[in-house]
């Protein structure tokens, strides 16, 4: 057995600037960096399943080991003080123990440190309705609810209630009261959570995920009835997200909902993350529809909802709407991303190449103006990251050192290596 710990691991991947960490059994830890995976270190050691099983369970209270041990999957929330928050998966796989682990940030992002258009802060000004951010897992949906709870904090005098699974920003009073509750350890689901929200005098609601009908059935009503409610769905855009909400329900309801879903949206906003051209992470191309006459009719109308996306391309100067093409190509022009890139993520690659033609035919080497000056600061980075790296492991060493030396004390047999 090796004597790294949980902690350990976290620190380094966190100087290496990983988004994600993955800890399986018989490899050794890897870190999800820009969105490319790779070793966490090749001086650190496979780790063992009973390895995995003792971190997890070393982060867990009893309640969550309970849970994990009849469902054999949980999520919670882990902190390390001086270094972070995290969001942690844990599960089974072929009889073992495996984690999947993300950052999340320190501080509370801003629009602006995401990269959102300007448009969002209108649309987190309205004082009541409904408010959906959309996309795939890890596209940046719950950084963009934050930022958005975190403008209404500071602009807004609200007691503003969220529901979560599991928290994972944590946020401090401001010009709002905030309330932040967990499913598990304050709450039970996100249905009957949300039902009790509404008799402790919130404002604005924040549902983790409208998962199924119920939730989505009281998340309507609250809008109806005054409230702000914010929340997620996993569908690539506002079209889908439509039907895929009136889905749910029984076909003789959902003329209602379509109604219901009319009269209290607010706005769509969906994302999907594109790699940055300069390697640096990514940035959010944005889809954003706001409710207007003409959406609320093709949102009552089944017939007409398949034009949403039309709307939205010709809402962009007079409301503010954009498309996921129309964002990928202001991408392309603030060179944020390649045309390649934004190729990939385009609804319709061959459509956005024809439309776009002009762009994949610009200079090459103006679009890298800078490259040396990048591969410099990025080779700056890794030799700040080896010097964590010998940090750690020598510490690492120290704890093995120390363990050994006690087991001697005591007469133990060592570990075979």
């Amino acid at each position: 057995m090796s004597s790294i710990e949980l902690d350990d691991i976290l620190k380094l991947a966190m100087k290496k600037g990983a988004s994600d960490v993955h800890l399986k059994a018989g490899i050794m830890p890897v870190i999800r960096r820009h969105g490319i995976l790779r070793p966490l270190s090749t001086n650190l050691p496979s780790l063992s399943g009973d390895e995995i099983n003792s971190m997890a369970m070393k982060i867990m209270d009893k309640r969550t080991q309970e849970k994990f041990l009849n469902e054999h999957e949980v999520d919670l929330g882990y902190g390390i003080s001086g270094l972070g928050r995290f969001r942690v998966n844990v599960f089974r796989q072929r009889g073992t123990t495996r984690m999947v682990i993300r950052n999340i940030p320190h501080i509370v992002p801003s629009f602006k440190d995401l990269n959102l258009p300007d448009v969002i802060e209108k649309i987190a000004a309205n004082e009541r309705g409904l408010i959906l951010v959309t996309g795939v897992t890890g596209s940046g949906k719950s950084s963009t609810l934050a930022a958005i709870i975190d403008y209404i904090n500071r602009h807004k005098n609200k007691h503003i209630l969220t529901i979560e699974d599991p928290i994972e920003f944590l946020i401090r009073d401001r010009k709002s009261i905030i309330t932040q509750r967990e499913l598990g350890v304050d709450a039970t689901g996100f249905a009957a959570s949300l039902k009790a929200a509404l008799r402790q005098d919130p404002d604005v609601i924040l549902i983790g995920e409208m998962r199924d009908r119920e939730t989505i059935e009281t998340a309507l009503t609250a809008a109806e009835t005054g409230h702000l409610v914010l929340s997620t769905l996993h569908t690539l855009d506002a079209q889908e997200t439509i039907n895929r909400i009136v889905a749910v329900f029984d076909p003789h309801h959902q003329h209602q909902i379509r109604m219901q879903i009319a009269a209290v949206l607010k706005a769509v906003i969906s994302q999907r993350l594109a790699r940055r051209q300069d390697k640096n992470g990514f940035v959010p191309a944005v889809e954003i529809l706001i409710n207007n006459t003409r959406v609320r009719e093709m949102i009552e109308d089944r017939d007409k909802t398949k034009y949403i996306s039309q709307a939205i391309e010709e809402g962009q100067v007079s409301w503010g709407m954009q498309s996921f093409d129309q964002s990928l190509m202001d991408l392309i022009d603030r060179r944020l991303i390649s045309f390649e890139e934004a190729l990939q993520l385009s609804t319709n690659p061959e459509d956005f190449r024809v439309r776009y033609s002009g762009v994949d035919a610009m200079d090459g080497k103006k679009w890298s103006e800078g490259g040396g000056a990048v591969d410099k600061r990025v080779s700056q980075n890794w030799k700040e990251i080896s010097e964590v790296e010998i940090e750690v492991l020598t510490e690492i060493k120290k704890r093995q050192a120390l363990e050994s030396k006690k087991k001697k004390d005591n007469g133990d047999p060592e570990d075979e290596a």
